[in-house]
């Protein structure tokens, strides 16, 4: 009897792991800009009026999302294997914000509060190896430590993301090669139980502006 009660509760512990790894995520507009109460005005002006929530299930929301109303990019910039996104290193992408304890791409716990989301690039070399498919990332910080344009030296910039984490690594969300598209999604990578996240932004390049498709991991993290 004790035998086939241990072998019953293994079977439901793994039925219910497997069903915590195959919970739906799904993806809503907010329809109002960034908390004025919370983030500086001078921070919520870079960014769009509309926000994006990402939620698990029906009811928990895993974060919450906005993106700058413009992105500078790079003219003529074409994806390679070893950059996806034609963004400058430290440059201002959105905001984030935890209304709970959330996780970065590194499964390190990051607190609730407001994050501005910089674009940043995984370094090469040996510690990084097979941590990820792609070198693009975007590092949190803290929004009541950042302005808009400040010029971050990567060094600074990878340092004050470790405080989001209280760690000595950058919290940080993985980019994906971006896929085509125009509406608004999130999809499953099965493989490494990833939720990405598909939107488009604006990007300008020699006064032009452009649509810039963008993949972004919102749940899920490293195999590492």
């Amino acid at each position: 009897m004790l035998k086939t009660s241990s072998i019953l509760a293994a079977f439901l512990l793994v039925a219910n792991l497997s069903a915590a790894k195959g919970q739906e995520h799904s993806v809503e507009l907010i329809d109002a800009a960034p908390d004025a109460d919370e983030v500086s005005e001078e921070l919520t002006s870079q960014f769009a009026d509309n926000g994006i929530r990402i939620k698990r299930s029906s009811s928990r929301t895993v974060c919450e999302v906005w993106f700058c109303k413009q992105w500078p990019v790079e003219a003529g910039f074409k994806a390679t294997e070893d950059r996806l996104y034609p963004f400058a290193p430290g440059q201002l992408i959105g905001l984030l914000h935890f209304s709970r304890r959330g996780k970065d791409f590194r499964d390190q716990s990051v607190s609730s509060g407001w994050y501005t989301l910089r674009f940043g690039l995984q370094p090469i070399d040996g510690n990084h190896e097979g941590t990820s498919p792609t070198r693009d990332f975007l590092v949190m910080v803290g929004a009541e430590q950042d302005v808009a344009d400040k010029v971050w030296e990567a060094k600074e910039l990878m340092e004050m993301s470790a405080e989001a984490a209280g760690s000595t690594h950058p919290a940080m969300m993985c980019l994906q090669r971006a896929t085509d598209g125009s509406e608004l999604a999130v999809r499953h990578n099965e493989s490494h139980d990833w939720w990405i996240l598909h939107t488009v932004g604006k990007g300008t390049a020699d006064n032009k502006t452009h649509d810039v498709p963008l993949d972004l991991v919102v749940a899920g993290h490293a195999t590492e």
